[in-house]
């Protein structure tokens, strides 16, 4: 194959790249999106094959471990993609990114080492970026999982002079990359450790709430970490993905800490300079009104509007289907019914989407946080299934909270409230939430697939 043949195929996986991008745009496309982009991936892989290059006498050195390589990854990804549930759906993105990463950072150092004293100046300036970003990404995204699958703790980890101990890091990744482009490759793996910490450092001071927002970040970096790869390896397939990557994870950033209604440099930082805040557990002392699922059919049987507000806990208990069963007794009926989606409900973006999609919830019924925030006053019923920090009003009326000034879903404006809950515990944020002891709210406690079973019982019944 020529190296124009070769470049057109990778153009061609581009352009798959970019209409799978297109796709993931809308909940009705996605599934198509994901399809090209994994045909673009597996044509970009496929065409490195039979790819013959000026320097060898065949496509590829090293055969065995390449096939070798891509089959334990084939035996690894493959189970754990089709075995992982859709609540740990975020940790799995997070792994997968920190590959990414690290596999990048690998192969600059490689092919830098290579080349050895015939590498250009913009050969080892790519080279250094590649590595150092990459390793961010790897380490960062190995703190973001262990976070996320509660392995460590969710709340910020801050230490004595935490801000200075991470710029000085940051000044030494920045100074022994300038020693590598002025002088050589020899402290590349210096380089790649020093990296290593700072992603670490980087990302303990991230509390929970926001760590979807600092996934989305690393995600950027792998991006570019990929794209300037592409540049030291001569490929312009590598180049196009990576930026393609970097730059979706850049708008996805922003708008995530739009969402969060904080800025970016708050959400990284902001725990070294927020005030020290009360999460004891003082709320199983204080008086709560529970009830009964018999309770909860009678006050939704005679309700004109309800809005359904699922969380993490719903995808936890794996009842979206229930949902969807109990959002169908009540249109019957004759309940006007609707589903609050916060852009940061759950663990992801989408989270929520994709989770009443496997339902086959219709998306009319879907609205987002802008759209059924005015409504709330004219609700009769909210229906609050495992979320907390997203409709928690300590976000508007407690200052220095972690979560203060993200905007949340109003559910405290509709005339009667329902929380499903498993138990008193705080939210993923680690914050009480006052809402829980107001007058109106009534506690459903229970897992929430099992309670929403009882209720659309008991609805059936009267």
């Amino acid at each position: 194959m020529s190296r124009t043949l070769y470049d057109l195929i990778g153009l061609a996986a581009g352009v798959a790249f970019i209409l799978a991008l297109k796709g993931l745009s809308h909940p009705k496309t996605a599934r198509r999106g994901n399809l090209i982009g994994a045909f673009g991936a597996t044509l970009a892989t496929l065409v490195v094959f039979f790819y013959v290059s000026p320097e060898l006498s065949l496509p590829l050195n090293n055969l065995g471990w390449i096939l070798g390589a891509m089959a334990v990854g084939l035996a690894v990804g493959v189970p754990a993609a089709r075995k992982v549930q859709m609540t740990q759906m975020p940790q799995l993105v997070a792994l997968f990114n920190g590959v990414g990463g690290g596999a990048a950072a690998l192969v600059a150092i490689v092919e830098c080492l290579h080349l050895g004293a015939k590498a250009s100046m913009a050969e080892v300036i790519f080279t250094v970026f590649t590595v150092s970003v990459g390793c961010i990404s790897f380490s960062g995204s190995i703190i973001t999982f262990m976070k996320l699958q509660e392995l460590m703790t969710t709340r910020p980890v801050i230490f004595p002079a935490g801000r200075f101990i991470i710029a000085a890091t940051l000044v030494s990744v920045i100074g022994v990359g300038a020693i590598i482009v002025a002088l050589g490759t020899t402290p590349l793996l210096v380089l790649a450790a020093l990296s290593l910490l700072f992603g670490v450092l980087f990302v303990l001071p991230v509390g929970g709430a926001d760590v979807p927002i600092v996934i989305s970040l690393l995600n950027a970096f792998t991006g570019l970490a990929v794209a300037a790869s592409g540049y030291v390896l001569d490929s312009v397939l590598l180049i196009i993905a990576g930026t393609l990557v970097g730059a979706s994870g850049t708008i996805l950033t922003r708008l995530m800490a739009e969402a969060m209604g904080r800025s970016l440099f708050g959400t990284l930082f902001g725990a070294f300079t927020a005030k020290p805040q009360d999460v004891s557990g003082a709320a199983e002392e204080r008086p709560v009104r529970s009830g009964s699922p018999d309770d909860v059919a009678i006050l939704l049987n005679y309700a004109r509007r309800v809005v359904i507000v699922p969380g993490f806990g719903l995808a936890v208990a794996q009842a979206q289907h229930t949902v969807r069963e109990l959002a169908d007794l009540m249109i019957s009926k004759g309940i006007d019914v609707a589903y609050g989606i916060h852009p940061v409900a759950g663990r992801m973006p989408g989270h929520m989407n994709v989770l009443l999609a496997e339902a086959n919830v219709p998306y009319d019924q879907l609205e987002e946080m802008d759209e059924i925030n005015p409504t709330f006053s004219q609700t009769d019923v909210a229906i609050v299934i495992g979320a907390n920090d997203v409709i928690n009003p300590a976000a508007e009326n407690r200052p220095g909270c972690p979560i203060y000034g993200m905007p949340i879903l109003q559910v405290s404006n509709a005339a009667n409230v329902i929380f499903l809950k498993r138990s008193m515990r705080p939210g993923f944020a680690g914050i009480e939430n006052e809402l829980l002891y107001d007058p109106k709210t009534m506690l459903l406690f229970g897992d929430a697939k099992a309670s929403l079973t009882k209720v659309v019982s008991a609805l059936k019944a009267l």
